[in-house]
């Protein structure tokens, strides 16, 4: 076995017949390594992991979720831009892409006005600033749109505390 050969899972000893023979604990270890895998956590990293302090643990994941989120933010740019460069919009809603245009369209017919949309954004920007970044980056929005929203946001919030 590839984890045995590499040092991260090693069986507790053989069979007469030469099969791996494994504890519980080693159970438990293989599943928590296929949990950190599941993960898309290196192996190396999970060596660290399981060798480590929990402090360990919680540093790769948290730098692992931190690669996730870039990822996804440059495959949604990547999203848009081709849709761009085909010019075909009907690629939108194939590709699962939600345009400005579109979300505006969503809310006007879910019947929030301006001032709703406005509430809106100040409640997602208060409550989860991260999620609203991500939120606008979804739209395809350039980035100095996205810093000019959610400034004015963040002065409102200000202003109202």
């Amino acid at each position: 076995m590839y984890y045995d050969k590499i040092g991260l899972l090693s069986p507790s000893g053989r069979s007469l017949a030469g099969y791996r023979l494994y504890t519980d604990q080693n159970v438990s270890r293989m599943e928590e390594i296929a949990r950190l895998r599941g993960a898309g956590v290196k192996l190396d990293q999970i060596r660290k992991i399981l060798e480590e302090s929990s402090s360990k643990r919680a540093a790769i994941l948290r730098e692992r979720l931190g690669a996730i989120n870039a990822e996804i933010s440059r495959l949604r740019s990547q999203q848009h831009l081709i849709i761009r460069l085909l010019n075909d919009p009907s690629l939108e809603r194939a590709s699962r892409v939600l345009s400005k245009k579109q979300w505006i369209r969503c809310l006007e017919r879910a019947g929030l006005n301006e001032d709703g949309r406005d509430r809106w954004h100040l409640e997602f920007e208060a409550a989860s600033p991260e999620s609203h970044q991500d939120f606008l980056e979804s739209l395809g929005l350039p980035a100095d749109e996205i810093d000019e929203i959610r400034r004015h946001y963040q002065k409102m919030i200000k202003q109202s505390s």
